[in-house]
């Protein structure tokens, strides 16, 4: 049963002055009425409430059958078609979209006087075919199962800024497309979009003769009655072209949700209504007086189409007319109308009050679709207006316990009303000396905390909804108090709420690490270490996975330290940065937002990197992370330590790892090549925090993971004028395979450490390079002296001590040179002739 209000969404009416009694009338542009009598047509100014005043008149070459407005270059808005040739089929049959086709109903375009040009943007679809069948079972007349007031509806979009920002596109977007079609006791509205599918199904109190679709109202006229029935229109719309739509950000009443008549208002004598802008038509017209002859039976009048009912009419009696133009209210007249007759059910509690504020909502949805056609006071109001009732829903769900109280949370959202506003239009008498919250409030209250609003409550509704969140959910309270929004809570208010939270069996770290936050805002520091040492530090970085909000804040958009990520900055590093390096690896903080952390923590600019954001870092590579995070740690360590040492810059607090802890811990760090300790040793380097970043750094070179290619550009601050920098640039040339340039860098730089580089690097398929690289430079570098001399001597034996091993004698004797004294080549060759002996 449709559900009735006594509402009043019609306005004043006032009578269309036609000479002749109308046989069609319609709508068209933006105030004109058509009135066809004959072969005569009456055009009429419809202006708001204004009398209708005649505007011209003419004459057609025949007798007017139907009447339609169409502007030029658009179709029909609306096209009605009736039909008085119905078969009743037994079987009752839907078919909808493309399966419509196989109805057996073929159907042709005729383009009689159009040309070809405009032919080809005409096309043919089948949407929907449906049978229906009469109810034996009761009285039919034949009258009651004649199908009437076929009607598609298109919802445009209009309005569109152009490139002119002050001039709005008069383009119009199909946003979507409505089908509706009656029975004289039903009607049925489709959406007609991607599918087609039944939306709403209208049963009438009494038989009706004509409905008209509207995209805020069906009205249906009976014989002595007016009916205003709400649609769905809008809803369906709103799902259509938004994606949020139906999400926390966003949500509307459901397309299934039951339609209800506003009003039913007496009018004797209805025939006839259209509709246009925010006029209803009417044609009324008194029958003459009728004298039923004689009914049939239900089976005859089924069985015989021409045993309809008999009249008898007066011979001298005459029918009185009237064209009458009903105007509707503005739609936030009738929004504020149905709020207010809402509050009578705000005391019992029903979903009648939900239902009534959801039309409420739809009606100014609606109107608020085409924008096009208001004026800007007009759209503030009912923008206003649609807030009012985001508002008045987001109430009813809060208050209400039902099984969509969650959309409480998108209604307020989008009513644009602030935490506390919702707050102050809760009740908080408390009757019976208990509180029920219910769960749409609750849902609201904590997913809003949830999403760092930029929004302080006071100390009151801080302790409010600390005292709400105790008596519904008391395990959402340390995540309730660690919300931006609740920093203006009193910390012994907090303290005592938590402490209940123990003494109910509620304890857990997460409970503990908030005691302990709160703590530190008592100033009492004694409490925070008893509560951090009540735990291990691996359940402690776990608390701090369950609650990221106890380190890390976001105010404006900005990534803020709380007082307690501040504290373990000076007590307990290794703990926040382990704790930080959980959060990333759980996805409750993204790589950039870690760094700023620990910037903004250490209060360092952009430009500036703290040793904590260097040890996090580290942290990171320990950690097993992608391969892509890996190589973008390597770039930042590198470049980083490459700064340092380049600029003898010590790191600003101590590091929490030395090299040797990395080597040992992180597979990404290799041992140092033994030929770099000898050419470090060539130099003193007397800080210790120096040498620290140098042997990082060379660990990474000389670890299985680093792309050396991506290093090179950092190098360039590292002078190889230095022993540290010569040690960096050699490796990563070493890793890139420039031997012989190293082993000439090395014979002129550090010559002590070119044969254990050569016996590290200078093996397998290298291993050529002894006699054919390092060979000939060491003869080179002997035959030209100087104080270097004993040093290249004593390489050369070992050089050839290798290559006597190596090759066979005849090869050996092949890489000797020429002017080379035999005596000292001597014992090397007799070792390589005597070494198959030997073997």
């Amino acid at each position: 049963m449709v559900q009735l209000y006594n509402l009043h969404p019609f306005g004043s009416q006032q009578v269309v002055p036609c000479k002749r009694e109308p046989e069609r009338f319609c709508g068209g542009g933006r105030d004109a009425l058509f009135v066809a009598a004959g072969c005569k047509v009456e055009a009429f100014a419809v202006a708001g409430q204004e009398l209708c005043q005649p505007r011209c008149s003419f004459s057609t070459l025949g007798r007017v059958l139907h009447l339609a407005y169409s502007e030029a270059g658009i179709s029909n808005e609306i096209s009605q078609l009736e039909s008085d040739d119905f078969v009743i089929c037994q079987k009752p049959m839907e078919l909808l979209g493309e399966k419509s086709e196989q109805s057996g109903l073929s159907v042709t375009l005729e383009s009689t006087g159009l040309t070809d040009e405009k032919i080809k943007y005409f096309h043919f679809r089948h949407l929907l075919y449906r049978r229906f069948a009469p109810d034996i079972s009761s009285y039919i007349l034949p009258d009651d199962i004649k199908l009437h007031s076929l009607q598609l509806l298109p919802i445009f979009q209009m309005g569109s800024l152009t490139t002119d920002e002050n001039k709005l596109s008069q383009e119009k977007e199909l946003l979507s497309l409505f089908c509706f079609f009656s029975l004289p006791h039903v009607g049925y509205l489709y959406m007609v979009v991607k599918s087609v599918e039944l939306m709403s199904v209208y049963q009438y109190p009494e038989k009706s003769q004509q409905a008209v679709l509207t995209p805020q109202f069906l009205h249906v006229i009976t014989s002595n009655n007016l009916q205003c029935f709400t649609v769905r229109c809008s809803a369906a719309v709103a799902r259509e072209e938004d994606l949020y739509m139906d999400t926390t950000l966003k949500t509307c009443p459901p397309v299934s949700m039951d339609v209800c008549a506003l009003r039913i208002q007496l009018f004797i004598g209805l025939k006839a209504i259209c509709h246009f802008k925010n006029h209803i038509i009417l044609l009324t017209k008194a029958d003459p007086e009728v004298i039923p002859e004689r009914r049939e039976s239900p089976k005859k009048l089924l069985s015989r189409k021409d045993t309809s009912i008999k009249i008898k009419i007066p011979p001298v009696a005459e029918a009185g007319w009237n064209l009458y133009i009903v105007n509707t209210i503005s739609p936030v007249q009738l929004y504020k109308e149905m709020v207010d007759y809402s509050n009578t059910y705000k005391t019992v509690r029903t979903q009648s009050c939900i239902h009534l504020l959801s039309e409420a909502h739809l009606l100014v949805r609606a109107a608020l679709m085409d924008a096009s056609q208001l004026e800007p006071g007009e759209k503030a109001e009912l923008l206003e207006a649609f807030k009012e009732s985001c508002g008045h829903l987001g109430d009813c769900y809060s208050r209400l316990d039902t099984q969509h109280s969650h959309l409480t949370l998108p209604y307020y959202k989008m009513s644009g009303l602030s935490m506390a506003e919702v707050l102050a239009r809760m009740d908080w008498t408390v009757e019976d000396g208990s509180q029920k919250y219910e769960r749409g409030l609750i849902f609201y209250i904590n997913h809003s905390l949830y999403e760092n609003l930029d929004e302080e409550l006071s100390e009151e509704l801080a302790a409010k909804v600390v005292q709400m969140f105790h008596v519904a959910e008391p395990k959402q309270l340390p995540h309730i108090l660690c919300s931006p929004s609740m920093k203006n809570i009193n910390p012994v208010t907090a303290m005592s709420y938590l402490r209940k939270l123990d003494n109910s069996g509620f304890s857990s770290v997460l409970v503990t690490l908030t005691k302990a936050a709160v703590a530190l805002k008592m100033g009492d520091l004694d409490m925070h270490r008893n509560e951090m040492k009540s735990h291990s530090e691996m359940k402690l970085v776990c608390g701090f996975i369950l609650e990221p909000r106890l380190l890390i804040q976001r105010e404006k958009g900005q990534i803020v330290p709380t007082e307690l990520a501040i504290h373990l900055k000076e007590t307990q590093p290794g703990l926040l940065v382990a704790s930080v390096l959980g959060l990333q690896k759980n996805d409750k903080i993204g790589i950039e937002e870690a760094d700023s952390f620990f910037k903004v923590l250490c209060g360092k600019d952009e430009g500036t990197v703290p040793q904590l954001l260097v040890d996090f870092w580290e942290a990171q590579l320990m950690a097993c992370l992608p391969d892509m995070v890996i190589q973008e740690l390597f770039c930042k360590l590198t470049s980083q330590y490459i700064r340092r040492l380049s600029k003898r810059q010590p790191p600003d607090t101590t590091p929490l790892r030395t090299s040797e802890d990395l080597i040992n811990a992180c597979s990404h760090y290799g041992l140092i090549y033994p030929w770099v300790h000898v050419l470090i040793s060539s130099d003193s380097l007397a800080d210790k925090n120096y040498r620290d970043d140098l042997s990082k750094l060379q660990s990474l070179i000389c670890g299985p993971s680093f792309d050396i290619a991506s290093v090179i550009p950092f190098l360039e601050p590292l002078s190889e004028d230095t022993v540290a920098g010569l040690s960096v640039h050699v490796l990563c040339r070493t890793r890139l395979k420039e031997y012989e340039q190293c082993i000439d860098i090395l014979l002129e730089r550090c010559p002590e450490a070119v044969i254990p580089y050569a016996h590290h690097e200078l093996k397998e398929e290298n291993r050529a390079l002894w006699w054919k690289i390092l060979l000939p430079e060491l003869c080179q570098k002997i035959r030209c002296g100087g104080e270097k001399y004993q040093l290249y001597l004593s390489s050369l034996k070992e050089t050839l001590s290798i290559i006597a091993v190596e090759l066979e004698l005849k090869d050996f004797l092949n890489v000797l040179p020429e002017d080379g004294t035999a005596a000292f080549f001597l014992p090397y060759l007799l070792y390589c002739s005597r070494k198959k002996s030997l073997t």
